[in-house]
């Protein structure tokens, strides 16, 4: 059974629990660095991107989780999360790792009341779409040489990609009954593929 974290700053973090749970993961919230230490994977939730980022710096949590994901630590960032691994951010306050080669732009579809919902086809997921819930999210504006594109909206904007061990949503996968995007993370945990830099 994996052991997987989910950075609990704040966000939407107990729903992320609560899936990979029923998936029956050991799901541990993560507040501390310390708190790292013998997990498997993290979840890194939606939320408020710099609220977080500014919460991982002043508990020291960025240079470790940093050093984790370089060397190949498995990681599921969803909406804020995404913010946070991506290497370039227009419209944040500098507190991303850096760790996935992507460009994001932070509300990129406008304020809470622009958030909307689609069935997204996702082929890594299988044959049936995926009903994905946008809530002032962010979408890929530039992508790196090594990143598979997972899913597009219907005017081609990329919302969800992956290299190696990193796995990125510009929405909320935990805010629906559908599980199998946890369920690709989980496989992803149990290969570990480093992310080539």
């Amino acid at each position: 059974m994996p052991k997987i974290g989910v950075l609990a700053l704040q966000g939407a973090f107990i729903e992320h629990i609560k899936i990979l749970e029923q998936l029956g993961a050991e799901a541990v919230p993560v507040r501390l660095p310390e708190e790292l230490e013998g997990l498997d994977g993290i979840v890194i939730p939606g939320g408020e991107s710099t609220t977080i980022g500014k919460l991982m710096q002043g508990w020291n949590i960025t240079p470790v989780l940093k050093e984790l994901i370089s060397n190949g630590f498995p990681v599921l960032g969803t909406c804020a999360g995404m913010i946070l691994l991506a290497s370039q951010v227009t419209g944040t306050n500098g507190y991303s790792l850096g760790v996935m080669d992507i460009g994001v732009k932070r509300n990129a579809f406008g304020r809470q009341v622009d958030s909307f919902e689609v069935d997204l086809p996702i082929p890594v997921l299988g044959e049936e779409p995926f009903h994905a819930v946008f809530i002032r999210a962010p979408r890929i504006e530039n992508i790196g040489t090594d990143i598979q594109v997972l899913a597009k909206l219907p005017d081609e904007t990329p919302v969800a990609a992956r290299c190696g061990n990193i796995v990125v949503a510009s929405f909320h996968p935990e805010l629906t009954s559908d599980t199998r995007m946890h369920t690709y993370f989980l496989r992803l945990v149990e290969d570990r593929e480093k992310c080539k830099k």
